[in-house]
């Protein structure tokens, strides 16, 4: 079965080009030329991956992925004419799985769609463990959610895949490149700075002193590590 793709943007010549170059690699495509129709379709024909322009009048992109990300936590890829490290951040901050700034290529776009694809919808191991701790934190792997105790830490679909890979290979020195392509796949062309980024967002979840962590270390000129020496704690026994 092909994938559904909801392709959201203003401009009616790109988005008539983007539909048909998406249907002729063989996905079922529907779209929106305004952000008020891009949300009612992402709920009536639920789409496997939303690809969706910045900058449109009325209900720009920005609010229709805080608005998709309020429920769900469907794959997104952004398209922009801005590259600022600012709208980036901003971009990361929603949750959005990748961003391409414009002009951009077809190819390239339909690249990035099925690495995206192949990432969130990839099958667990039947035999992977279902939570994962690290001090005080269990990860749950099937709610895809973290908590500290009872209360549930707020974390956007790529902090909790960052988080997680993390977390199974906590006390292992992890390189910032092995970290993107682990989380964005091949075709994520962001430079080391988006690693960063989340980084710096993961550590102001679960860091008592962000400015000085406990838990995501930094291992200058390579890369982070989750829990260092006596800070390192063990998930319980299982019984």
């Amino acid at each position: 079965m092909s994938s559904k793709i909801l392709v959201v943007d203003d401009d009616p010549t790109l988005l008539r080009f983007l539909q048909d170059f998406l249907r002729e690699e063989k996905f079922d495509v529907v779209a929106a030329n305004n952000g008020a129709e891009a949300l009612r379709l992402a709920y009536r024909e639920q789409p496997d991956l939303v690809v969706l322009d910045v900058m449109m009048p009325g209900m720009d992109g920005w609010e229709v992925c805080a608005r998709l990300r309020e429920l769900s936590d469907l794959p997104i890829i952004l398209l922009t004419a801005k590259s600022s490290e600012a709208d980036k951040l901003r971009g990361f901050k929603l949750g959005v799985d990748d961003y391409m700034t414009k002009p951009f290529s077809f190819a390239e776009l339909t690249a990035r769609i099925q690495a995206v694809l192949a990432r969130t919808a990839r099958p667990p191991d039947k035999n992977e463990r279902h939570l994962l701790y690290f001090g005080d934190f269990t990860l749950d792997l099937d709610k895809r959610e973290a908590r500290k105790g009872s209360e549930v830490i707020a974390l956007t679909p790529t902090e909790f895949r960052l988080l997680e890979f993390l977390v199974r290979n906590k006390g292992r020195a992890i390189s910032e490149e092995e970290l993107s392509q682990q989380v964005w796949g091949d075709y994520y062309q962001g430079e080391r700075s988006a690693v960063r980024r989340y980084i710096w967002m993961l550590r102001q979840k679960f860091e008592a002193d962000p400015a000085s962590p406990r838990w995501i270390r930094t291992v200058r000129g390579f890369g982070y590590r989750l829990g260092t020496g006596t800070g390192m704690l063990q998930p319980p026994d299982e019984t």
